[in-house]
């Protein structure tokens, strides 16, 4: 081996490394970019030196940890931006509901005190109108935010098809790149793992890196969402159980388009916004449904109970939106089915599921939808179910079938009903009998703030402030977790960038070397050239 030829390996190898030096440089703030190392070896003994690999610094088992830490931070990052929006709504001193309840009762007291007075009924009926407004403006708040929920979701679904469907076709690449120069350029590399990083934003991923280093991307309970060169893509579909909400839809490998469960899909942007869906913003929906029916029912009834200035038994003060019922898709069924509120004490803030069990007994099965508890139940002579403070008519039992499925929301949208009735001054019953001075029922009415009428153990102001406190607690919880996930995502991603990541000034510091590496060899080749020009001289 010449000195010659032992150099231009040498000034080979120089350029290789002075090449990847220069790409780690200009890729420095590249997204995604996993900086690379020429590494060297020995053409044999007196042989020179030779380019074994051009390697990206890339670490499987960090890059995973650190996805996952990501795809919980946006979980957690969409939930807290849509519950802080609750949490600010409900707990607004000046525009929340606890001091229009106040000033409700207020106007009550001033009605007890001047009876007969226009001046002291018509303060009844603003203060109730300005009540009833602001339940229904809230209403429509929390009615927007589910809209809104839907139209994030549906955008995230896009995202993440587009998503796998890249990963699938840089799979394909790959393998034929492989094919083609034995390894795989490191650019479709670094793409891929960038694609499913961006994916790990989106929704909780399980990464299966096979032996030929395809990739293969599944969700859930094992859902392919990336096999090989081929990828699966996800749907917003109505729920089956509520047509007014998206969900997540899937294909199975028979074609078949089925419900993922909420409680499936975890992690990434749409991962939090379903758990804020059914953890805080139904929930928020049926307590404020629950506090509107029980203010409304109580008022009504103590109202009939009175008696007017025409001498006419008193009307309902207020409308309440109604219950409602949902048949599901699968249903082979006909009856009809119509819900309606019973005894307000009944209602809790779980939404419920009414199971055919016995047609013929009229047996059925009812499950809460926050516990999972269930309980078995009898059609009365009525033809009715009673629970959870609404009553179910069915009009043809018998046409019915097995495991025919209902779901009830009883006090999700009642809010968005709540009107006061009565414009007449003369109307508010505020006596017991005919006289104009009688305040009996005035103060029956007022006395209604101090009796535990919200599901048998709260006042009003105390079930509102239960609500808010319950979204503020919730909202503080979901940011302390948030905080603690971005700490750790922090530490996750300098450790990656450790490995991965590029350092301008050691990359500066490896340009001299290099320069310095080439110019060496280089010199080795004139030295080589002269011994030769010599050699032949003397011949």
């Amino acid at each position: 081996m010449s000195l010659f030829s032992i150099g231009l390996s040498g000034l080979n190898a120089a350029q290789n490394a002075l090449y990847a030096t220069s790409n780690n440089i200009s890729n420095v703030y590249t997204p995604g970019y996993n900086r690379e190392l020429v590494l060297l070896g020995e053409r044999g003994v007196g042989n020179g030196v030779r380019v074994n690999d051009i390697q990206r610094q890339f670490d499987q088992y960090v890059a995973e940890q650190l996805n996952q830490s990501t795809s919980n931070a946006s979980a957690l990052q969409a939930y807290e931006t849509q519950v802080s929006q609750i949490d600010n709504l409900l707990a607004d001193q000046e525009a929340g509901l606890a001091p229009l309840i106040q000033k409700f009762f207020s106007s009550l007291e001033d009605l007890a005190g001047a009876p007969s007075d226009p001046s002291s009924r018509q303060g009844v009926i603003g203060s109730a109108d300005t009540l009833s407004a602001q339940f229904r403006s809230f209403q429509q708040y929390l009615d927007d935010m589910q809209n809104g929920i839907n139209g994030q979701i549906s955008d995230e679904i896009t995202q993440i098809n587009n998503t796998a469907e890249q990963i699938a076709n840089l799979n394909r690449e790959i393998a034929l790149a492989k094919a083609k120069q034995g390894e795989a350029p490191n650019a479709l590399l670094n793409q891929r793992d960038q694609l499913v990083a961006e994916l790990s934003e989106r929704i909780d991923v399980k990464l299966s890196v096979q032996e030929s280093g395809t990739y293969n991307v599944s969700i859930g309970n094992g859902q392919p969402l990336v096999a090989g060169t081929r990828s699966f893509e996800l749907e917003a579909v109505e729920s089956e159980t509520d047509p007014s909400r998206l969900v997540v839809g899937y294909h199975d490998s028979a074609g078949n388009l089925v419900e993922l469960k909420s409680k499936n899909i975890q992690g990434g942007t749409l991962g939090g916004l379903l758990n804020f869906r059914e953890e805080t913003l139904d929930k928020t929906q049926n307590e404020l449904g629950r506090l509107a029916v029980s203010l409304a029912q109580a008022f009504n009834e103590q109202h009939r109970a009175g008696v007017d200035l025409n001498g006419d038994a008193g009307e309902d003060l207020f409308a309440i939106g109604s219950p409602r019922l949902y048949s599901h898709a699968d249903n082979t069924g006909t009856a009809t089915l119509s819900v309606a509120f019973g005894d307000a004490e009944g209602l809790t803030t779980s939404d419920y599921t009414v199971t055919v069990v016995d047609p013929a007994t009229g047996e059925f099965a009812i499950t809460r939808k926050d516990n999972g508890e269930t309980v078995n139940a009898i059609l009365d002579a009525n033809n009715q179910l009673s629970f959870g403070g609404v009553v179910v008519t069915i009009d043809d039992p018998t046409q019915l079938a097995v495991n025919d499925r209902f779901d009830v929301q009883p006090t999700r949208y009642a809010a968005g009903g709540m009107e006061m009735l009565i414009r007449d001054t003369a109307e508010i019953a505020a006596g017991s009998d005919a006289g104009s001075g009688n305040n009996e029922n005035a103060l029956a009415l007022q006395e209604l703030q101090n009796q535990s009428l919200v599901s048998g153990n709260a006042t009003f102001s105390q079930a509102y402030a239960s609500l808010v406190g319950d979204v503020g607690n919730r909202t503080n919880i979901v940011k302390v977790n948030l905080a603690a996930q971005q700490g750790l995502q922090e530490q996750l991603s300098a450790v990656q960038q450790s490995v991965s990541g590029v350092d301008l000034n050691e990359e500066a510091t490896n340009l001299i070397r290099f320069q310095q590496y080439f110019q060496a060899n280089a010199k080795v080749i004139e030295v080589g050239s002269t011994v030769l020009d010599s050699i032949l001289g003397l011949r």
